[in-house]
């Protein structure tokens, strides 16, 4: 295991991801053994970065991964948790959240906190001042409890870059985006690491493989999209959502040397992920924008439509819904003069119209807190 340089820690490159866990064959229950096998596993090859959150595996993952890296000396690991701040709860109570964290991971402070998923759907709850979310995790690190504080986030790259210029870049001393080859273009992730690295915040790596969906490709393989990842500069920590023995196997070997592509490697990986696109041929150039009478950003509204014909994403479906109603496609009215000026000949209506009902197809992110917060609520009574 080759390990990384952090504020005085060495941090394993190769972060165990508790998001995708081993199931029993109810398909919803965890199956706790298999995953202490696991990360027995990891942890013996020099794995000694954990991540979980408080929606994993519906609340179970935290107690589980507690329990079991538990039977280990404390100073072997690092556990990171997140404040669901995402969730668009009706009423957020950061110290209650928290001190249920510690109690679920019976732990008295965790290593790194993160808060979860910081982006244009959800910046208005992080920083309402009646739940001061951000005031209160900054004490608790004061105080010892969190030694490191940090935010995941799926935010576009001017959203990303809006909240490091406000209280929560001020604060944050890593952050966790979206990262591999596929979406170096496709989510704006070379941007993003720009920025990144231009403010002098380390990165941290989630969806390596996008999910699973850069697995089994023929023309590349999960050990060179976790070496393309791993090189990419600030990256301090990959994270990978392990569900078999397997892959823990697998990407240990990865991660037991550092082996960075070679520069003929790197240039063909993307040339993969050029092929895995589908979608518009839009380059940008904004011809589209100056005559539309609705005034909408219809490159970003391609760039989502693009993401979502790979296949669902989050990402673009929560960007869209942080947009007024006039912003978003259903808002177009047919004109057709934005096809008139594109260069590359697309059928902007036509795309949008389609961009709308893919929208409507795609699971709502509010409708799945909504639904959380009922199960979690019936589970409390």
């Amino acid at each position: 295991m080759f390990y990384n340089e952090f504020k005085g820690l060495r941090l394993s490159a190769l972060g165990f991801g508790a998001m995708r866990l081993t199931l029993l064959e109810d398909g919803k229950t965890v199956d706790k053994a298999l995953t202490a096998q696991m990360i027995d596993c990891a942890i013996r090859a020099g794995v000694n970065y954990f991540d979980t959150a408080v929606p994993y595996h519906n609340g179970t993952s935290e107690p589980i991964v507690g329990e079991i890296l538990s039977h280990y000396p404390r100073e072997s690991w690092h556990l990171a948790t997140k404040y669901p701040g995402h969730q668009h709860y009706p009423v957020f109570d950061p110290a209650g959240t928290f001190e249920k964290q510690l109690q679920k991971c019976g732990v008295d402070y965790f290593d790194f906190y993160l808060f979860h998923n910081v982006c244009e759907n959800d910046i208005a709850d992080y920083l309402d001042p009646r739940w001061n979310i951000l005031g209160y995790f900054v004490e608790q690190r004061r105080k010892g409890r969190i030694r490191h504080l940090g935010m995941s986030s799926h935010a576009s790259v001017q959203g990303l870059r809006e909240i490091l210029d406000g209280p929560y870049g001020r604060e944050i001393e890593f952050c966790q985006i979206q990262l591999n080859y596929l979406d170096w273009t496709l989510q704006e992730a070379r941007e993003k690491v720009a920025l990144l690295n231009e403010r002098g915040i380390p990165i941290w790596v989630m969806e390596p493989l996008r999910g699973g969906k850069l697995a089994g490709l023929p023309e590349a393989t999960v050990d060179e999209a976790l070496r393309w990842v791993s090189n990419v500069p600030g990256v301090t920590v990959t994270l990978s959502g392990m569900s078999a023995p397997e892959q823990v196997e697998q990407n240990l070997a990865t991660f037991a040397e550092r082996r960075p592509l070679s520069a003929e490697d790197d240039a063909r990986l993307l040339r993969v992920a050029e092929t895995l696109k589908k979608g518009v041929p839009c380059t940008g150039c904004r011809y589209c924008c100056d005559g539309c009478p609705m005034g909408l950003d219809i490159p970003t509204l391609l760039k989502a439509y693009n993401d979502l014909s790979y296949g669902f994403s989050f990402s673009p479906t929560m960007f869209i819904d942080s947009l007024p109603e006039a912003q978003r496609p259903a808002a177009c009215v047919g004109c057709g003069q934005c096809s008139s000026v594109c260069p590359q000949g697309i059928d902007i209506p036509g795309t949008l119209d389609t961009l709308d009902n893919l929208l409507a197809q795609s699971p709502k992110w509010a409708d799945i807190c909504r639904e959380r917060h009922a199960a979690e609520a019936a589970g409390e009574k």
